[in-house]
């Protein structure tokens, strides 16, 4: 960490955008939680290893915490530490010994791995005992990205639906087992838009590429304890970020050519999205993100059990897409996708549960209406 940004002061900074933003002489952070006391964020050195700072964001605007640090660039590792109470039985998990993802964060550097420190509470007791374990060294770090980049000529090939022809497939599956796929390209976006992957879609007659899921996803460790992993990536860590362990320069660029070579090739590309639940499972599960930012306000939690969480998915917890904070962060991540980094389209992971209000589904719910 430079000295500089040690010894940088703090200003008020914006409300918006939320997530950590580069203007070409700072960084800007703000972060969503309506029932906080206090938000530190916290800033690692180069290596990700190291916690060098610790800082109070000083303004709070409309629910959103903020602050501008002058001399921070892209590259920048950090993540946060949420102060609030802990009270399950009110539908609040906060834990400040717990160090959390930010939601709108472009680029996420490390690993998850799994160890007691990770959980909000005593692992072994009931859900109501908080753990004051610090779980930074088993966190990954966000990364603050410069989204600079030449698209060209690029152009979406808006292919007529009645002329679509759609390949569903697995980026790293594909390209690992694509025979003519250069090694050091293979399971990644790189690969994806190799030449070789794109004469063979051509000549199946493919206008469209539906990825599986592609934004950063949690191990399961369930599956890691069986010596396995998550090959399919329902189990989403971040709606901003994409999967690093497909990458094989571990930039967001990689993506991005990515799409503009099949763009050029008049292949669209579509996302599998998964924004009906994330990787915190239930009451029993880890404290990664939403959780210890807000817990009341991002999930769905049984009225009269604060303490336990709607199981619509099946997975544990499911996104509260009726509060207006929540949809706008789903709505804010598709239009990242559709205009930063230039995709056609999206299949809906259970998209039911996204038209659930509080009365059930409604066709005419906010996420429905905002499509």
């Amino acid at each position: 960490m430079p000295e500089r940004l040690r010894r940088a002061r703090v200003r008020e900074g914006l409300p918006h955008p939320l997530g950590a933003t580069w203007d070409g002489l700072g960084v800007n952070f703000a972060l969503f939680s309506a029932n906080a006391t206090k938000v530190e964020l916290c800033l690692f050195d180069e290596a990700g290893e190291r916690e060098v700072e610790r800082i109070a964001l000083p303004e709070y605007t409309d629910e959103v915490w903020h602050g501008y640090l002058p001399d921070a660039r892209p590259g920048t590792l950090y993540g946060y530490r949420v102060h609030g109470p802990y009270a399950p039985e009110e539908g609040h998990r906060f834990n400040p010994n717990k160090l959390v993802l930010d939601p709108y964060a472009k680029g996420l550097t490390g690993e998850l791995r799994w160890d007691p420190a990770v959980f909000g509470y005593v692992v072994g007791e009931d859900d109501l005992s908080p753990d004051t374990r610090d779980s930074a060294p088993f966190m990954p770090r966000c990364r603050v990205v410069d989204p600079a980049f030449t698209w060209g000529r690029e152009r979406s090939p808006a292919v007529p639906w009645e002329r679509t022809v759609i390949y569903e497939t697995h980026v790293r599956g594909f390209t690992m087992r694509h025979p003519q796929v250069p090694e050091r390209l293979r399971g990644t976006y790189a690969g994806l838009g190799s030449p070789e992957v794109i004469a063979y879609l051509r000549g199946l007659g493919v206008t469209a590429v539906e990825l599986l899921p592609v934004h950063a996803f949690a191990q399961d460790q369930h599956l890691l304890d069986k010596g396995l992993i998550n090959y399919w990536g329902y189990n989403t860590l971040n709606f901003f970020s994409p999967e690093l362990r497909y990458s094989a320069t571990g930039s967001l660029a990689e993506f991005k050519e990515m799409v503009a070579r099949l763009h050029d090739a008049g292949i669209e590309v579509i996302l599998d999205v998964v924004y009906n639940h994330t990787a915190e499972g239930n009451e029993r599960g880890p404290t990664l993100s939403f959780k210890g930012i807000d817990n009341a306000s991002y999930y769905r939690l049984l009225p009269d059990d604060r303490r336990h969480y709607i199981n619509d998915t099946g997975t544990g917890n499911t996104l509260n897409l009726a509060h207006p904070r929540v949809l706008q962060m789903v709505t804010d991540s598709l239009r990242y996708w559709a205009q930063e980094m230039r995709v056609d389209g999206f299949r809906f992971d259970l998209a039911t549960i996204l038209g659930r209000e509080d009365h059930g589904f409604d066709e005419g719910g906010g996420f429905l209406d905002s499509c």
